[in-house]
C-alpha cells in the first residue's frame, strides 16, 4: 500500500510543523509517530469532529477507536468523511456473550456501518486479546478462518490486536506469525513490556502504543516529571510522550485529545527529528531507577497484605501515594483516591480512612512496612 498523503500545519501560530513518519512492520505503510485515540472524544459530535480533523490537517493519519468506546465509531465516521483515503483506521472486535464466528461477523459489520466505510486499515481482530483468547477463539474456534476471509475479501487489510496479557503470553501471540502488528501498553510509569516491544519489532510487527500520556496521569502538571528530562519542556505530557516516541520498537503512540490545544502541543512534541538525546536519555533513566527505589521504599506493590477484611484498598491507597509524593501527580492521585469507598463500585476497595486497625495486614508485609501508620498518611494527605 502506498503512503497516503498529508498535510503540514502551523501550530500556534509559530511555524509550520510535519509528524514524523515511521514504517508499520513489514507492511511498507507508515503511520505518523502521533495517532490520535479515539477513546474519549468530546461528547458533542460538531466538536469531536473538529478536534479529530485539525490532527489530519497536521499530519496525523492513524485513527483508532474501538466497537466499545460508546459513540466514537459514529463519531470517527463523520470525521473521515474527505479524508478517508488519506487515513488508515483502526478499530477492535471485542469477543463477548456470542464468541462464535458469526458473532465476530456481526460486529465487524456493526463497525462498518458506524464507520460508514467499507473497509478498515488495521484491524484489532480481538480487543483484548489474550494467549487463552487466542487459543480458544482464534486457533480452536475458527476464528482465524473468519480473520483471513474478510482479510481476502478486502474488509480488513492487516491483522492486528491489542492485549493486556502478561508479557510472556505476548510474547507466545507475536511467535504465532499471524499477526501485522498489535497494541499494547507503555509509558514512563509502566515500562513492563519493552522486551515485548523489541521483540515484535524484530518480528517485523508494528506496533502501537495505548497510554502514552499514563491514560492522563502524565498529563497532569508535575515539576517532578518535568526536570526528569534535564532540558526545559512545555510540560509533563511532553517528556512522557517523548520518552515513549524515543523507543525505536514504537511506531505509533495513540494519544485520547479532547482539545484543538492538546492536539497542536501533541503534534509538536511528534514532530522533532530526534525525540531524546543521548544525555536526555540518561537524564530520564537516572530519574526512574531513583524514583523506583524511592517507591519502593514506601511499597513494593507485592499485594501481600491484601485482602484487608475490612476492603480497605491498602495497595491501591500505597500506589496514589507514591505517585503523589515520588511523582508529583497529586491533583490525579487525588482524584483517584476519593473514588474509593463508592458501594455502587466496592471492587475498587476503600479508602485509608476506613481502616478500623485490627492490625491483620503488617505481619504479612516482606517489608515490615508500618501500614496503619502509612494509612494515615495517605488519608491526611487526600482527604480534606
Amino acid at each position: 500500500m502506498h503512503q497516503r498523503g498529508y498535510h503540514s500545519g502551523r501550530i500556534n501560530g509559530k511555524g509550520a510543523g510535519s509528524v514524523q513518519y515511521r514504517e508499520f512492520g513489514k507492511t511498507g505503510v507508515k503511520v505518523s509517530a502521533l495517532g490520535f485515540g479515539a477513546m474519549r472524544l468530546p461528547q458533542d459530535t460538531d466538536e469531536a469532529v473538529r478536534v479529530m480533523q485539525r490532527s489530519f490537517e497536521l499530519g496525523v493519519n492513524y485513527l483508532d477507536t474501538a466497537r466499545v468506546y460508546g459513540e466514537s465509531e459514529r463519531k470517527c465516521g463523520v470525521a473521515l468523511k474527505g479524508w478517508r483515503d488519506k487515513i488508515y483506521l483502526s478499530t477492535k472486535n471485542p469477543l463477548g456473550d456470542d464468541n462464535t464466528t458469526e458473532g465476530w461477523w456481526s460486529r465487524l459489520n456493526t463497525s462498518l456501518e458506524q464507520l460508514d466505510t467499507d473497509r478498515i486499515d488495521f484491524y484489532q481482530v480481538v480487543h483484548g486479546l489474550g494467549w487463552q483468547r487466542y487459543n480458544d477463539f482464534l486457533l480452536n474456534g475458527g476464528g482465524m478462518k473468519a480473520v483471513r476471509k474478510a482479510q481476502d475479501q478486502g474488509i480488513i487489510k492487516y491483522v492486528c490486536f491489542s492485549c493486556h496479557d502478561s508479557p510472556e503470553n505476548m510474547m507466545h501471540l507475536i511467535d504465532t506469525g499471524e499477526f501485522d502488528g498489535m497494541t499494547i501498553q507503555y509509558n514512563l510509569l509502566d515500562r513492563a513490556n519493552e522486551d515485548v516491544i523489541a521483540h515484535a519489532h524484530e518480528s517485523g510487527m508494528g506496533i502501537v502504543i495505548m497510554g502514552p500520556v499514563g491514560g492522563g496521569r502524565l498529563g497532569a502538571p508535575s515539576e517532578q516529571i518535568r526536570k526528569m528530562i534535564g532540558t526545559p519542556v512545555a510540560s509533563s505530557a511532553e517528556v512522557a510522550l517523548r520518552f515513549v516516541l524515543a523507543n525505536p520498537g514504537v511506531s505509533t503512540a495513540i494519544s485520547g485529545m479532547g482539545t484543538i490545544e492538546q492536539v497542536e502541543e501533541n503534534v509538536a512534541t511528534a514532530s522533532r527529528t530526534e525525540q531524546l538525546s543521548a544525555e536526555e536519555k540518561q537524564a530520564i533513566e537516572a530519574s526512574l531507577i531513583e524514583n523506583k527505589r524511592l517507591s519502593e521504599l514506601y511499597c513494593t506493590g507485592c499485594k501481600y497484605c491484601m485482602p484487608c477484611p475490612n476492603e480497605v484498598n491498602i495497595a491501591e491507597c500505597f500506589h496514589l501515594m507514591n505517585l503523589h509524593k515520588v511523582y508529583g501527580l497529586t491533583d490525579y492521585a487525588r482524584g483517584m483516591y476519593n473514588r474509593l469507598s463508592n458501594p455502587e463500585k466496592p471492587k475498587r476497595g476503600k479508602k485509608a480512612s476506613d481502616c478500623i486497625e485490627c492490625g491483620e495486614c503488617e505481619p504479612k508485609c516482606p517489608q515490615r512496612i508500618e501500614i496503619i501508620k502509612q494509612l494515615k498518611e495517605v488519608a491526611e494527605a487526600f482527604e480534606e
